[in-house]
């Protein structure tokens, strides 16, 4: 193998990108490149049997001596100071960040070592950028999440009141005029209701507000939700509401997943005219697959990539009365895409669709409990009576509207806005048979706070009643008993009646 000429090496090394030096044991420069001179300021002359730390600040010049001698007991191949950040100096005085990539070199006398060194400072620039932008995201991200917070307790305030005092309108009024246009007013207030979930949905999914938290679970109770939620529903419709018994456990959030089967449901009774609608699990293998499927109007082959898009809904045409907003399957395919799951989709016009959400499976012997289901349409109807009730609320209005309703019923009500006021009354000497408590409260409050307070004074068995316009996780995640019911705001006035008469009841 013939050796290359001497001047062909040097011409080599000095066209090499990176700085490279070579020393010997004890620390002496005994070769540099051009891009020595280039890179730190100084001549070749100027450098050459100089010891090597004038190429470093001075701050690095003890510890230096130290890492060079271990390198020399244990010479090799390899990158310096890794996990740290180095610097050069340059001959002005001026710092700069570097890599370093060590490698022996034996001349037959002795081992010297070669240095490649590259200046970094755009990378490391680069790098700082990024973690500027990025926490500038998190930080944008945390203000939305918060902003979105607000908005989801704070708009649904006014929606409560206004449910609220329908509600005792409707209990007041006699006249059929009067009667129809509480009844319309009711109409709208439900339309208003649903299309600020469905944009709160959509915001909180596409501001990252959501973060799943995956677990096992049972399916069959989140098809007992579904059961209770809409078997009135359908059957107002007069739809059958067909729901086959589920022993699977899928690997997922269930509280999201709730909501895709909720929106898929919901979607499916909306398009169905007659027939049923069915929900139903197929057992694969290392999957469960929950299918949603209706005798509804169907969805042209050529529309079915639009069926996600907001807005979109099939056979209505833009600008026209609608039943909803389309937002429901927008809500899904977002959901879909941060869970990583798989939704198919078949239908034929005029015979129905099916809606397959495909989930990893789960351990069957999970014991996540499922939370305690809400009071039932079916719950037995009582008087009032003497039934007396806390209403824990800070919001004046809805406060007020709550009161008129519940007195109307003929229950004894104490409306209160803190959690202090509700002590005092309880302290006081005055009895109480269920509490009604929003749970954001002023001052940082919360109503699972009150329920705490309340049933150290009262006992474990006291009831309760939590409201909330907070549709987070967090809020989903609440531990449930058999006296507490968490509802979400706004509620309708029946079901607020129809609820504390089976937690009455009880």
């Amino acid at each position: 193998m013939r050796t290359a000429p001497p001047n062909l090496a040097g011409s080599v090394l000095d066209a090499a990108p990176d700085a490279m030096l070579v020393i010997d044991a004890s620390g002496i420069i005994r070769f540099t490149n051009q891009q020595v001179s280039a890179l730190f300021g100084y001549s070749h002359d100027e450098i050459i049997g100089r010891n090597v730390e004038i190429l470093m600040p001075e701050r690095f010049h003890r510890r230096h001596v130290a890492h060079r001698e271990h390198y020399n007991s244990t010479v090799r191949v390899r990158p310096m100071g890794v996990g740290l950040d180095l610097f050069g100096r340059r001959k002005n005085g001026t710092e700069f960040p570097l890599e370093i990539s060590l490698s022996p070199v034996d001349d037959g006398e002795q081992t010297l070592v070669a240095a490649a060194i590259r200046d970094v400072t755009d990378r490391k620039q680069v790098e700082a950028e990024l973690i500027v932008a990025r926490e500038t995201a998190d930080r944008a991200n945390q203000g939305k999440s918060r902003f979105l917070a607000t908005a989801s307790h704070d708009l649904r305030q006014p929606l409560q009141t206004l449910e609220l005092l329908n509600g005792a309108l409707r209990r007041r009024v006699t006249d059929c005029g009067a009667i129809e246009a509480l009844s319309q007013q009711e109409q709208a207030i439900g339309v208003m209701s649903r299309l600020l979930n469905a944009l709160l949905d959509i915001s909180k999914l596409e501001s990252g507000a959501i973060r799943p938290e995956p677990t096992d679970f049972k399916v069959a109770g989140i098809f007992e939700e579904m059961r209770v939620e809409f078997a009135s529903l359908a059957a107002d419709k007069g739809l059958k509401f067909e729901i086959e018994s589920c022993e699977d456990a899928a690997h997922s959030d269930p509280s999201l997943v709730e909501q895709i089967l909720r929106n898929l449901v919901s979607n499916a009774l909306k398009y169905t005219r007659e027939g049923w609608v069915r929900l139903r699990c197929l057992h694969e293998a290392s999957l469960v697959r929950i299918e949603v499927l209706d005798t509804g109007v169907g969805i042209p082959a050529d529309q079915l990539s639009y069926i996600y898009d907001e807005f979109y809904q099939v056979g209505v045409p833009a600008n026209s009365a609608r039943d909803g907003y389309g937002l429901g399957l927008a809500i899904v395919q977002r959901l879909v895409n941060l869970l990583t799951l798989r939704l198919d989709v078949r239908s034929e016009v005029g015979r129905g669709s099916a809606f397959s959400l495909v989930l990893p499976a789960g351990s069957r012997e999970s014991n996540m409990p499922h939370p305690a289901l809400p009071g039932s349409p079916l719950d037995t109807p009582q008087q009032a009576g003497n039934a007396r009730i806390l209403v824990v609320e800070d919001n004046e209005p809805v406060r007020r509207a709550t009161c008129m309703l519940l007195e109307l019923e003929g229950y004894h009500v104490t409306p209160v806005a803190s959690l202090s006021e509700a002590l005092r009354h309880i302290r006081q000497g005055h009895g109480v048979d269920l509490l009604i408590t929003d749970y954001h409260l002023e001052g940082g409050e919360t109503g699972t706070q009150v329920i705490a307070a309340l049933r150290e004074l009262l006992g474990h068995s006291f009831k309760a009643v939590l409201a909330t316009g907070d549709t987070s996780t967090a809020i989903k995640q609440l531990p449930r008993d058999p006296y507490l019911r968490i509802t979400s705001k706004p509620i309708r006035a029946d079901e607020l009646l129809t609820l504390l008469r089976g937690l009455l009841a009880g």
